[in-house]
């Protein structure tokens, strides 16, 4: 397949196909590359080159907002908790920009800065400024924005996610502090005339940006890099990090480029993502986007894209804006800000276990697979419930006991306990279930009070109603069956119905066993005990 060499591409791809030539990768006439090259054909701004010729790698880098969690706004004292207010009514002369008003700065947003930049491994300033940066947008109040340019709090960080098994790291470039703008909210009347609403309550919020590097080779990098950050911020207590609120933003620049160069073919900054999917679908669409744009002969523009959902695809927004374009100046209005070492360190001394600290403790301690404690640890909440229940669990200090406990309690966690919160859309701090009735009943289960198949049952009355275990196999019946007589008579009528079944085990067919097992727990309703019942079925079967 051919596609024009356009001319803003020509220099890199010659130099890329002089590279092929050299090695002997070009897989079509070589006298004709060499004439492309000296630009000898006919028509030199549309010279046709085999695609297969080039390979193309994909190159991300995010931009991370988080908001804060404090309680007063950036630079004025309006409360920050605006999610449920009516509009316009979390506002003061400050931020709505009034003339004349002076900003003060939010100490305790600083603090999470500088707390976040410390566990991104990020290097502290000690000398931080506020800018201006300017630009007119209808949400911008004041017609600039109050952020830091070229003299953020941290620098120089990263993190690491695993891919595969296989640890990568990926550096920060920096972590600075700026406020959010106000909201706009887009109508449309009967007529079809559009306006737009402005609801200055976020106006001012403390905002924390996060940049990384172009480290990023793949959507599902950048879904793991966003999730890895989510849950280190969750972990530090700094922002609730909700997308679908808002308070958890991610901008990403994307590009793509020769296999083996470090030339870009423009970059795109997409913009609208609000879940970790939709980044995963925009930045895989994206990508696909650039790659088919050249193979039409066209080239990559540097501009903003906005993903729509509905459409599973990106559209043009506006042109791509460079630094200069915002004409930063030092903001006059707030002073610049000197960080005391041992302030720094006061900070550091005070940072939580982080997630990966405390699933590499969760394998050590609890004897965990890597797959588990990487789930739980993922969840703030859902690890703290982890421990809670082990906590309350008897005969801990048995070292092997306390593996298989917690074992026990991760199945639960990850496996029943998980799909009830997705069905249900709830998080695991909104669940009825508390770590003391789910040690309750994994202790009715230990002692042959509840088979596996009725705790299921159980469990799910449980999460919906909040009762205890005990009280919920009372009322339904639901204790297990260990009585061999009533469980013969059952293992018996199961073979006189299932002549097939019980053929097929003689002919050595071992899950013809595990049917008749299955027949046994469907007549008594889960609650036959599975070990019993298996023994009386071999035992009737002549097997071992």
């Amino acid at each position: 397949m051919l596609c024009p060499l356009t001319q803003p591409n020509r220099a890199l791809l010659i130099t890329i196909l002089e590279d092929y030539l050299s090695r002997g990768k070009v897989l079509c006439c070589q006298e004709t590359q060499r004439k492309t090259l000296e630009g000898r054909l006919p028509h030199p701004s549309y010279t046709a080159i085999l695609t297969d010729v080039v390979e193309y790698e994909t190159v991300i880098g995010l931009e991370v907002h988080a908001q804060l969690l404090t309680r007063s706004k950036m630079f004025c004292p309006c409360s920050a908790d605006y999610a449920n207010a009516p509009p316009n009514t979390y506002v003061c002369p400050i931020c709505l920009a009034m003339p004349g008003v002076l900003p003060t700065i939010n100490e305790k947003a600083v603090e999470y800065t500088v707390m976040t930049a410390l566990a991104l491994n990020c290097t502290i300033a000690e000398y931080a400024k506020f800018d201006r940066k300017n630009y007119p947008y209808p949400d911008l109040l004041k017609g600039y924005q109050i952020s830091q340019y070229d003299a953020p709090m941290g620098q120089h960080g990263w993190l690491t996610i695993d891919m595969d098994g296989t640890k990568k790291k990926l550096d920060i470039t920096r972590v600075h502090l700026e406020e959010d703008t106000a909201k706009l909210t887009h109508c449309t009347t009967p007529e079809g005339e559009t306006y737009s609403l402005v609801d200055a309550n976020r106006a001012g919020v403390p905002l924390m940006e996060i940049v990384g590097e172009p480290d990023i080779s793949s959507p599902e990098e950048a879904r793991q890099y966003l999730v890895k950050l989510r849950t280190i911020l969750q972990y530090l207590g700094v922002s609730t990090c909700n997308m679908e609120e808002g308070s958890f933003r991610c901008d990403a620049n994307i590009s793509i480029r020769p296999e083996g160069t470090t030339e870009y073919l423009g970059k795109v900054e997409v913009k609208n993502m609000n879940s970790f999917k939709a980044v995963y679908r925009a930045l895989e669409y994206e990508a696909k986007r650039q790659r088919q744009e050249l193979e039409k002969g066209g080239r990559i523009i540097q501009e903003t894209r906005g993903w729509v959902e509905e459409k599973g695809m990106t559209v043009s927004q506006r042109s791509k804006e460079y630094a200069h374009d915002y004409r930063y100046f030092p903001e006059p209005d707030l002073p610049p800000l000197a960080f005391d070492k041992t302030w720094v360190e006061e900070i550091r001394s005070r940072l939580p276990e982080l997630p990966d600290v405390r699933r590499d403790r969760f394998m050590s301690q609890y004897g965990l697979p890597t797959y588990d404690a990487n789930l739980l640890v993922d969840s703030k909440a859902m690890a703290n419930y982890f421990e809670d229940c082990i906590k309350l669990m008897a005969d801990t200090s048995n070292g092997n006991n306390l593996h298989k406990k917690a074992k026990t309690v991760s199945n639960w966690l990850l496996g029943d306990f998980s799909r009830m919160l997705n069905t249900t859309n709830a998080s695991i701090e909104e669940t009825r279930v508390t770590p003391k009735h789910l040690v309750e009943m994994l202790g009715l289960i230990d002692k042959g009070t509840l088979s596996g198949p009725a705790a299921k049952t159980v469990f799910e009355d449980m999460f919906l109603n909040g009762k205890p275990a005990s009280d919920i196999v009372a009322e339904k019946g639901l204790s297990q069956i260990s009585d061999s007589s009533e469980i013969e008579k059952i293992a018996a009528r199961i073979i006189a119905d299932n002549s097939q079944a019980v053929s097929d085990f003689q002919d050595g067919k071992q899950q013809a066993l595990a049917f008749l097992i299955g027949q046994v727990m469907k007549a008594t309703k889960g609650r036959a005990n599975p070990g019993i019942a298996k023994e009386i079925l071999l035992d009737k079967l002549g097997g071992k």
